[in-house]
């Protein structure tokens, strides 16, 4: 999984994708899993680092990064790793 290499992530989590012209804003927790992904971290460890961070069980954990995922990918951020 990685993030378009054309995708702009400003520190107040605004998000820029200049193919589309689509820009979103995410929440803090959403900036830091897709500075994870910029970092090359695959989803097991981003899931342990989450775990370890916030206070939140393992299922929901995994559940809201599918679904977030998920976005990512409707909203054309990922690319397939090659």
């Amino acid at each position: 999984m990685l993030i378009k290499e054309n995708i702009a992530l400003s520190e107040n989590g605004f998000v820029f994708n200049p193919s589309t012209g689509d820009s979103f804003t995410m929440n803090n927790t959403g900036k830091e899993v897709i500075m994870m992904i910029k970092e090359g971290k695959d989803l097991n460890r981003i899931t342990e680092l989450m775990a370890e961070k916030y206070d939140v069980d393992r299922n929901t954990l995994e559940r809201y990064l599918a679904d977030f995922l998920n976005d990512l990918n409707v909203y054309n951020l990922l690319e397939e790793e090659k």
